[in-house]
């Protein structure tokens, strides 16, 4: 029987999966991913991707081909029973409601499309999905002494390989030291670890469509929420001219769906029963399908959170094997991949030796109260949607106003942008002035776009592609006004000393790592005292105007690079730049803002409290 070791094994290529698998790959993990299906997902499933989401993808080099193959969705409109019958528009709003977002629409794509744009990265990084496999067992040591090796394979997987030749051994075991469940809401990993999924289940039972419609409905190209009296209607436009219709059965309906154990059995029904449906709660608009239906579906509404996300901090799960939940806010995939945009470099960071193991509690810490909220979100929200709609014999329904408000009110979670995490080791507030420091910095949030000129040639950029996803802290630091000598020029140059000098914490914390024997396969050999530039990186904005700031006027020991200088000032076209430090709410006294590898901001501090920053990373890198 084959076996072989491996640092990270993946089991499910999904969205979660594929994030996860790509992520690895960029940062020279030695990572491997199974998946039961011969090939990637055709058509139908998952389809839209939120706007913090394709900040996420921007944040790997991803999001042009995803913004290119999709459907941008900008407006939505909400329609509600008329009068004499029928449906009528009451009115339309931005489909995202979230101020700061960069990207300030969705993306709607096939999901088999979304993961080609993996498959395509991870190819380039000589990753393959092996197909079709699927675990047969799964086995944790229990020796403290091996859990908490960082050298040890603590984690055994026996794997059957379904296309074995005849005469060939079908199985192979595979030594990992973690191990992530990416393997959907039946997840053989998440029930194997004996895992639970705690929730319930509601009534309403929901039908989805993928097709190409003729129809004179004005709003086919818009997000729509249709509350008819035939029932509940969503309508996605996709890429192309593709349509999603989400359909709410009747009671009736769904009792002929519905199996003796409580499962829809989608042999009693078809896409016409569906389209049908679809006809009647449009009305008195027409449409029809004069092509082939492409994909559809029948589904319970459940709201159910797996009883932990991690076994032994060996073996994770992420994506459906730890949530599900309705897909009426688009919710499903972004969560999925945002779980392992979380928890990767975590793994990649202790697997190199440059964090305890301790990091990875904070993957369920934060992740789970997320999926939690999501659950409690999506109740409302589902509940909202399927409810009867008010009229004049139904006064107790869901009326347009209610919804509109819920649908605004919830923008900042569903677009992702206003997610927090709560305080931890890498999301702490270290200073009482922090809040002052740079009011509008939220801690554990993500960090806002904005745009910031470059100091040694004026070039604009986005303050997000500054901060890509390449498993580095990144330390802003905002300088202030520092073109002329003075007391900020001199602040400046202590925390360059006591941070990013020989004997500085930022170089003594990322020196030591990459001398220790672990970092040395993951991040090479230390060369010179810049080499702590590999774990950490210094970008600084100072404030003042690009036509007589100076790059070199920072202190040498903060600058790796001339192009890691920048001004907080208005671009030459004078259209953008000049509001981060506006923006942020950050004076002249500047700040030091810590960003985490996932871009969220890890902690807010002064220039003069470089020992607050030794406090920060010393917590859970020492």
């Amino acid at each position: 029987m084959k076996e072989s070791n491996v640092d990270v094994l993946i089991i499910g290529a999904g969205p979660a999966g594929l994030m996860a698998s790509n992520a690895f790959a960029a940062a020279g993990v030695n990572v491997r991913v199974v998946d039961k299906r011969p090939s990637k997902v055709a058509a139908g499933q998952a389809d839209g991707i939120q706007p913090r989401t394709i900040e996420v993808f921007q944040s790997y080099g991803l999001a042009d081909r995803l913004i290119r193959e999709g459907n941008q969705m900008h407006f939505a409109a909400f329609y509600n029973p008329a009068p004499g019958g029928g449906i009528t528009r009451d009115g339309r709003a931005p489909d995202v409601t979230a101020p700061t977002a960069r990207f300030p629409f969705e993306v709607t794509l096939h999901q088999g499309a979304i993961e080609a744009i993996f498959i395509d990265s991870m190819k380039s990084n000589g990753l393959q999905i092996d197909r079709p496999i699927v675990p047969e067992s799964i086995e944790v040591s229990g020796d403290d002494s091996e859990l908490n090796s960082p050298d040890s394979y603590p984690v055994k997987v026996v794997l059957r390989h379904l296309d074995a030749q005849e005469g060939e051994s079908g199985t192979e075991v595979v030594h990992a030291k973690y191990v992530l469940g990416a393997d959907g809401a039946h997840s053989w990993v998440r029930n194997a670890i004996g895992f639970t999924m705690d929730g319930e289940q509601t009534d309403y039972v929901w039908g989805v469509v993928d097709m190409v419609p003729t129809t004179d409905f004005p709003d086919i190209r818009n997000r729509c929420a249709i509350h008819s009296p035939s029932g509940s209607c969503m309508i996605i436009p996709r890429e192309g001219d593709v349509v999603r219709l989400y359909l709410q059965l009747s009671n009736e309906d769904a009792k002929e769906v519905i199996n003796a154990k409580g499962r829809i059995d989608r042999t009693k029904w078809g896409p016409d029963r569906l389209l049908e449906i679809a006809k009647r709660s449009l009305q008195p608009f027409t449409i029809s399908f004069p092509k082939e239906v492409e994909w559809w579906t029948l589904y319970i509404i459940g709201q159910r959170v797996a009883s932990s996300f991690s076994l032994k901090e060996r073996v994770f799960i992420a994506g459906d094997a730890c949530h599900t939940h309705s897909p009426k806010a688009g919710q499903g995939m972004n969560a999925s991949m945002n779980d392992s945009h979380n928890l990767v470099w975590k793994i990649t960071h202790v697997l190199r030796g440059w964090a305890h193991r301790s990091l990875l509690k904070t993957y369920e810490f934060e992740r789970r109260k997320y999926a939690q909220d999501l659950i409690n979100f999506d109740k409302k929200f589902s509940a909202l949607f399927s409810g009867k709609p008010r009229t004049e014999d139904n006064q107790d329904g869901v009326s347009h106003e209610e919804f509109l408000e819920a649908f605004q009110t919830f923008g900042g979670f569903t677009s992702g942008i206003g997610i927090q995490y709560l305080p931890s080791p890498i999301s702490r507030v270290l200073s009482e002035n922090a809040s002052n420091i740079a009011s509008n910095l939220n801690i554990g949030t993500r960090m806002p776009p904005q745009i910031i000129i470059r100091a040694a040639d004026a070039r604009p950029f986005e303050l997000h592609d500054l901060l890509p996803s390449d498993t580095r802290f990144k330390v802003i630091v905002f300088s202030g006004d520092i073109n002329e000598l003075g007391a900020q020029k001199d602040r400046l140059a202590h925390f360059a000393s006591a941070a990013c000098g020989e004997d500085g914490v930022l170089s003594r914390l990322g020196v030591k790592k990459l001398l220790s024997g672990r970092a040395q396969g993951a991040a090479g050999t230390v060369t010179s005292r810049k080499s702590w530039t590999t774990v950490f990186e210094v970008l600084t904005v100072m404030k003042g105007k690009k036509e007589t700031v100076n790059y070199t006027s920072v202190p040498a020991e903060m600058v790796s690079h001339w192009s890691k200088v920048f001004v907080d000032d208005i671009e030459i076209k004078g259209i953008n730049g000049g509001k981060a430090y506006e923006s942020f709410g950050i004076g002249f006294e500047g700040a030091v803002v810590v960003v985490r590898p996932d871009g969220y901001i890890g902690s807010v501090l002064s220039l003069d409290d470089v020992q607050g920053l030794s406090d920060y990373f010393e917590t859970f890198m020492s």
